[in-house]
């Protein structure tokens, strides 16, 4: 469903005026700037460049003015916002302390170096793509890349000047970085083991593969309120975080049509965290992108765009509620009724990750494997790519849990891969510490970060590794660098804030504040905040190992630590 374009004013086929009366009646007032309620005027400097000119332009002067003038010659809208719409943010400038991230202006945080996000959408490459990954990353990247927990690749240190060959070396193998950032439709999540998993309910690619098709660098879908996360999942595991994005189809059968999707909208987290929730409808797999659209056009059409902390769907989504915003979906934009349908059953695995040694259903295997935090490089990945080519595979997979695999392996070479993998200290029977620990970027390269995470992830694994070397309950150990919970603090086990703390000696230095008892999947909810409770980087290892020490000692038989840290009074917990 087309709307006037961002840089025009209203007119008599504008959204608005294509709506009836009780449709258009607005639902908060009248500053949110809904383009649906025929509210065009940009509230904020954020809108005003997205509609002096569509963020998909910028390449063109990327290609033809920036990577030939450099850095300096950047307009700042275009540095600080359109630049998004290609993958590309700015780094930060070494040698700033996290105590100054929210005092200086962000040209004083600004390196003249590039973070690049590559999408990698339903998490699917080939042994050619992945060694395209690698090449970009050691020609230009200074080695660096970060599998991310939604299945996507980021490179560092990337020059203005060498974007436009990184373009070229990506796009000859199929890859993108088009709207990665920015206000626009990100990539969809995918189940890892779609079309191959013996227990898939329903396989989704299809589905994300028209979605990517009819949506993704489409400029009717480039100007939304902000950021538009999607999942695609046939998988039982439930292991594509569905209930954290804006819009999700997770498998489900129907008692009487059978396989098809549950759906649901409106998740997210930041600093003001929500759960989707479910609309009840059950969705075809040849619907479904007719559905994402609807979606998304409500998104685009009744977003709120006045304030930035209030633009992403899970507002509207609370304001209006599941019953109004699936009969807005139906009457305005398919122009059909959903059938009703049933909500996915529980998970029944203990992981979701999909790390370990599993049979596909052509009798073939996959080997999943943990590297630690999602820190690769551009080395490590051409060896990944080697070894699946090597053991007869072409196809590999990222997870939303900052993991890979390698499809397609024939059970007499199994027991190869998984020695060449290890070889490589990619674990494919990890520890729970490697196995359950994410972080976010953190202060090394992002300006928003107040601690480090990647290399505080590290060690903490190294740690309790040695400490409790005979744990072996699943468990997430999530750590952030800034209250914007990239690496999902709110629905980890263990969910680490990065923030500044004083110490013992009244000193500043870099900690978090802890997040106990979340969970996605099984009895999805967020962890509870102990008063008071803050550790410093240096006392993390010893807070983990108490704490798990304490829970080990209290559960009852089968209690997972979220039920746990649930029930447990204060102090067991401090």
């Amino acid at each position: 469903m087309a709307t006037t374009p961002e840089t025009a004013e209203p007119t008599a086929d504008s959204a608005a005026a294509r709506r009836p009366a009780a449709a258009r009646k607005a639902t908060r007032h009248r500053g949110e700037g809904q383009w649906g309620m025929g509210h065009f005027t940009p509230l904020n400097a954020n809108e005003q460049f997205k509609k002096d000119d569509d963020g998909l332009n910028v390449r063109t002067r990327i290609e033809t003015i920036y990577a030939h003038r450099g850095f300096d010659s950047i307009d700042p809208a275009d540095l600080r916002g359109r630049m998004r719409w290609w993958g590309l943010y700015t780094q930060r400038k070494e040698g700033i302390d996290g105590g100054k991230t929210a005092i200086l202006d962000p040209h004083e945080l600004d390196a003249e170096y590039f973070m690049l996000r590559v999408r990698v959408d339903g998490g699917r490459l080939t042994v050619a793509q992945l060694r395209a990954i690698a090449e970009v990353s050691e020609l230009y990247g200074r080695g660096t890349a970060d599998l991310t927990d939604r299945q996507n690749v980021q490179y560092h240190w990337i020059r203005i000047e060498d974007v436009p060959a990184i373009w070229q070396k990506l796009e000859a193998v199929g890859l993108s970085t088009t709207e990665a950032c920015g206000d626009t439709p990100r990539v969809i999540l995918g189940s890892p083991v779609a079309g191959i998993a013996e227990d898939e309910i329903i396989d989704g690619t299809p589905a994300i593969e028209e979605i990517y098709r009819r949506f993704i660098g489409n400029p009717e879908f480039s100007n939304l309120p902000r950021k538009f996360k999607s999942a695609v999942s046939g998988s039982p595991l439930l292991d594509v975080a569905h209930e954290i994005n804006d819009v999700a189809f997770v498998g489900v059968d129907h008692p009487e049509h059978g396989p098809g999707f549950d759906l649901w909208v409106g998740g997210g987290l930041s600093t003001n965290p929500k759960l989707g929730v479910r609309l009840g409808a059950w969705v075809p797999l040849d619907e479904v992108a007719d559905v994402y659209g609807g979606v998304i056009g409500i998104f685009r059409d009744y977003g709120y765009r006045r304030l930035r902390n209030r633009a992403r769907l899970k507002f509207l989504v609370a304001d209006w509620g599941p019953e109004k915003f699936r009969q807005v979906l139906e009457d305005e934009y398919l122009k059909y009724r959903l059938v009703d349908g049933p909500a996915p059953e529980e998970p029944g695995g203990r992981w979701r990750d999909h790390v370990g040694v599993h049979r596909q259903k052509d009798g073939r295997y996959y080997v999943g494997f943990a590297p630690r935090v999602g820190r690769v490089n551009g080395k490590l990945l051409g060896q990944i790519a080697d070894l699946a080519a090597e053991h007869g595979s072409d196809r590999l997979r990222t997870t939303a849990e900052q993991k890979m695999l390698v499809l397609d392996i024939a059970e007499d070479r199994v027991e190869s891969l998984v020695a060449g993998l290890e070889a490589l200290d990619l674990r494919v029977n990890p520890s729970p510490f490697r196995r359950g620990t994410m972080a976010c970027t953190g202060i090394e390269y992002c300006k928003l970060a107040i601690v480090e995470t990647k290399e505080r992830g590290r060690t903490l694994i190294d740690e309790l590794e040695e400490r409790l070397p005979d744990f072996d309950e699943p468990l997430t150990i999530n750590i952030n660098g800034c209250p914007n919970a990239c690496a999902r603090i709110q629905v980890a086990d263990i969910g680490l804030k990065g923030q500044l703390v004083t110490d013992e000696n009244g000193d500043q230095v870099e900690g978090y504040q802890v997040h106990l008892g979340g969970a996605l999947g099984l009895e999805a909810g967020f962890g509870r905040k102990v008063r008071g409770l803050k550790v410093t980087k240096d006392g993390l290892p010893d807070y983990v190992e108490r704490v798990l020490t304490r829970y080990r000692a209290g559960r009852t038989e089968g209690e997972r630590f979220a039920q746990w840290a649930a029930r447990a009074d204060e102090e067991q917990l401090s």
